[in-house]
């Protein structure tokens, strides 16, 4: 489904990696970390109350946002790290599982994790139909985390001198970024890993960037994509092409090319088996781009189409699912769903639709120069999901405004804020997006070599690389340096 292929962010996630239980959700969401530290019990959930709205002050309306507390490792005087929450539900282990658990050891620091307003269970309307939603917006989730910042000095009894260093990856890592712009009086410093901070409708660089890391084991496995893909699209033009597509992908219903969106759907769902395996390359995955290019050049399979299909296939017994189910009209009906134990709102896909289509864009369609996927899935296949999902004013022109205006409240790549470090991967799709060098006096900007979406977030391993460790000490220390500073 095109819709929930979106990121550690739009960001548009995968769940859990286990022998049960996994998921395949948004190429911006981020991973879950394997357990870490068997000594330390998850947090329980508890429960803050957020204003509905922080910028109309008639409205005195509340609601309860989930967060959670480690207090393990703080120390009298000692700051406090806050790990935010992005497109999908928060889970306590993540709080005590991830890397920022070594800077709390190592500076003695209080823990909390909190949930953003309309995922998991931080619900602040009765249902997350389109009226209700017009509360769901980046600027709110900022003001979300001052007042929570300033509940907590109170509840903990913290002196005024407390630092606070926010956290987060993905589209948490632009909310990392941007609470620091916005709050500078409360919130001390941000670590923001893998953030696409400049909103752009027509993401068609993300899969540059698939082509490009692909290429770094050979340019005949991107050949081997390519063809399959053009043998793919020529199948579909004839009856009997149809059939062996259905058969060799395994899909859930027969193929109707008189319906472009379906087509659409198709071919996009194909392209993310790698895209999703390039952003994440190995990070939670049993699966690497080495891992794909083995496969795209091993003629023992047979044919590019064949090899292709085997992708398919590895990634459908992944995910537990038994067949690509690849139809549009299917994929709309389930995302206008409203309901919070609805699937598509459970999970937080039609709550980051509604922000792709209001604030981000980030569409990750097919329309490059270097045609890596031809122009399977265009911009005005992603452009009308708006309209279809939420209403007939969510024009093409509206979200496109609305990404205008998230640059210009936040500054996009020329976001003004000091004590951020942004860290990213060559490899990850989402660091096109992303301040990669350091052009803002005060902010420091990590580049690692090789590696993907979020994965300085993740516990340590012995086999991270070289350039993956120093990134995480380079990060220690500038927070070390924060500290001390006013």
């Amino acid at each position: 489904m095109a819709w929930v292929q979106i990121g550690c962010l739009l960001l548009v996630m995968f769940g859990s990696f286990g022998t049960d239980g996994l998921r395949r959700k948004s190429k911006l969401g981020l991973l879950r970390f394997p357990p870490l530290y068997s000594d330390v019990s998850n947090p329980s959930d508890e429960w803050f109350t957020q204003l509905l709205d922080h910028f109309d002050p008639t409205n005195n309306q509340t609601w309860q946002q989930r967060y959670q507390v480690e207090t393990e490792y703080f120390t009298e005087g000692g700051p406090v790290f806050i790990m935010l929450g992005g497109e999908g539900p928060v889970y306590s282990s993540d709080l005590i599982n991830s890397n920022m658990v070594n800077y709390a050891k190592q500076y003695g620091a209080l823990m909390f994790q909190i949930e953003h307003r309309y995922y998991g269970k931080s619900h602040p309307t009765s249902d997350a139909s389109t009226e209700n939603l017009i509360y769901l917006t980046s600027e709110q989730a900022l003001a979300d985390i001052a007042y929570f910042v300033e509940g907590m000095n109170v509840q903990y009894n913290l002196t005024s001198d407390t630092k606070w260093i926010v956290f987060g990856g993905s589209y948490a890592g632009n909310l990392a970024a941007w609470v620091r712009l916005k709050y500078p009086h409360l919130i001390h410093g941000a670590m923001s890993a893998s953030g696409p901070v400049l909103a752009k409708v027509d993401f068609f660089e993300y899969m540059d960037v698939v082509r490009n890391s692909l290429g770094t084991c050979g340019q005949s496995c991107v050949k081997a994509v390519e063809m399959a893909n053009r043998r793919v699209n020529q199948l579909l033009k004839k009856k009997s092409g149809q059939k062996t597509i259905e058969h060799l992908f395994k899909l859930c219903d027969p193929i109707d090319t008189t319906d472009q969106n379906d087509v659409w759907n198709l071919l996009e769902s194909l392209a993310d088996n790698f895209a999703v395996i390039v952003q994440y390359n190995n990070e939670g995955l049993p699966y690497s781009i080495n891992t794909l290019c083995d496969i795209m050049t091993n003629k023992t399979i047979g044919s590019p189409l064949m090899r292709y299909a085997f992708v398919n296939k590895i990634l459908l017994n992944l995910f537990g699912e038994t067949c690509v189910d690849y139809k549009y009209n299917k994929m709309i009906e389930q995302l206008k769903e409203t309901n919070w134990t609805s699937q598509s709102v459970s999970s937080g896909d039609r709550t980051w639709v509604y922000q792709t289509c209001t604030e981000f864009g980030y569409y990750q369609t097919s329309e490059s120069k270097k045609e890596f996927f031809s122009n399977d899935f265009p911009i005005p296949f992603f452009l009308q999901q708006c309209s279809e999902i939420f209403g007939d004013k969510f024009t093409d022109k509206e979200i496109y405004d609305g990404a205008y205006r998230t640059n210009a409240i936040y500054g996009g790549l020329d976001l003004q804020a000091t004590k951020v470090v942004y860290v990213h991967g060559t490899i990850d799709p989402w660091h096109a997006l992303g301040i990669t060098s350091t052009a803002v006096s005060g902010a420091t900007a990590i580049l690692i070599n090789g590696t993907a979406h979020c994965a300085n977030m993740n516990p340590p391993l012995p086999t991270d690389p070289p350039a993956l460790k120093a990134a995480r000490k380079k990060v220690g220390k500038l927070i070390g340096h924060w500290l001390h500073e006013s």
